[in-house]
């Protein structure tokens, strides 16, 4: 692979589950229609509502702290709303982000909260931000989660909305809630990773960052790259005049230069090494089953 080109997640992914014997691919979000709406009003003036797939951690939901390995248990079913207040506690081992390089330890780099409460380009930040589920189910994020999203950022007079992403699969949920949003009024940018699976579904404006995926807003502990990062989806804000608009940060990851030839590939592995892949995936689906049984899902 080339250094500078983007990890192509539907292949990756799909190549993945196949060597631990899940052969049939998964069916991927695709559109050719793609809504679009202008920002009705200069961004300066605008409230901006933020959309994650990160959650909230609670007790009782198995280790949710940085370097964690990924936690099935701490998967949510339900839209929620939280203040932005105060920091709030996230975690986003619940996904399949890229866990070798990512240890999500400063939430700012998946969770743009003190990158909106430094700038000063916006009118306000809307007082709740929205998780939406990872849900495998395009139906269900499309006629459930996203509706939901929308009336809650209508309750908090949203002008426009930011999503950030973490895994391949959020990626397509948060791109199926920001088409929903654009074809009701309310203008979006995502900030993600995820180039392929994005752009295969359809987004309005999308900032992409080539950085490992866990980090769409920007590089950890560095806020200087996080305030770039949120500055350039408001570029994309104010500036996009159609859909299917891509700005390419021009930032670089700074830490293990092989993140791209790591997620998700199983070349080299042992026979027994693909077996313990899969019996901890099956591991983790059995708990997030159980989740989905003990929630009346």
């Amino acid at each position: 692979m080339e250094a500078d080109a983007p990890i192509r997640y539907i292949d990756r992914t799909r190549d993945y589950y196949a060597a631990l014997g899940y052969p049939a691919p998964y069916r991927w979000a695709e559109h050719a229609a793609v809504p679009f709406q202008p920002l009705a009003r200069p961004l300066g003036a605008c409230r901006i509502a933020l959309i994650t797939t990160a959650a909230l951690k609670r007790p009782g939901q198995g280790n949710q702290e940085p370097g964690a390995p990924y936690n099935g248990a701490a998967k949510f079913l339900e839209v929620y709303s939280a203040p932005l207040a105060e920091e709030p506690a996230l975690g986003i081992n619940h996904v399949a982000i890229d866990f070798k390089h990512t240890m999500a330890a400063d939430q700012g780099s998946f969770f743009p909260r003190a990158a909106l409460r430094r700038t000063t380009r916006i009118g306000s930040v809307a007082p709740r931000f929205h998780g939406v589920p990872t849900h495998r189910s395009q139906r269900v994020t499309r006629d459930e989660y996203a509706p939901e999203v929308l009336a809650r950022c209508r309750e908090d007079s949203a002008d426009a909305a930011v999503l950030v992403p973490n895994c391949p699969v959020c990626h397509q949920s948060l791109t199926l809630v920001a088409r929903h949003l654009e074809a009701n009024g309310l203008p979006t940018v995502i900030m993600g990773a995820a180039k392929d699976i994005v752009e295969l579904a359809g987004a309005p404006r999308f900032l992409f960052s080539d950085f490992p995926l866990g980090n769409a807003a920007g590089r950890p502990n560095d806020p200087a790259s996080q305030d770039l990062t949120l500055g350039l989806a408001f570029d994309l804000l104010e500036q996009a005049t159609a859909p299917r608009t891509v700005l390419q940060s021009p930032l670089r990851w700074t830490g293990d230069s092989g993140w791209k030839r790591d997620y998700g590939n199983v070349d080299g592995l042992s026979a027994d090494e693909i077996a313990g892949l899969r019996a901890d995936f099956e591991a983790q689906k059995a708990a997030g089953k159980s989740i989905q049984a003990s929630s009346g899902g």
